[in-house]
């Protein structure tokens, strides 16, 4: 239970980080947000839980197609807010874009055989 209280303090620790240094300079909070911290915390959870070398490579791989989807949710939401949409139309709208992007790629990964 305290490995994962430490986990979870260190995760939220980056994320409150990120928040702040954006509300000071937009660019900075940007350039760490969109650092892999989630991914690469992930990784390093996943390794010191397992130390499992083919488990990860699947985990980096699969995660690398899940990227992909998620990036017009950056392009949909900045233009929405600079098009009069509201901040919470604007994040629900780009994370059902997310979410409908993720489920394409689930169903075309199936169909392509791309493990994830």
């Amino acid at each position: 239970m305290t490995y994962l209280l430490l986990k979870a303090a260190i995760s939220g620790v980056l994320i409150a980080l990120a928040s702040e240094v954006a509300r000071r300079n937009a660019g900075i909070g940007a350039l760490i947000a969109s650092l892999p911290l989630v991914s690469v915390l992930g990784m390093i959870w996943l390794w010191r839980d397992t130390h499992d070398p083919a488990r990860m490579a699947d985990h980096a791989g699969a995660t690398l197609w899940y990227i992909a989807p998620s990036v017009p949710m950056f392009v949909l939401i900045p233009w929405l807010l600079r098009h009069g949409i509201g901040f919470w139309p604007a994040l629900g709208l780009g994370c059902g874009l997310t979410f409908g992007l993720y489920l394409l790629m689930l169903w075309a990964s199936n169909r392509w055989g791309i493990p994830l």
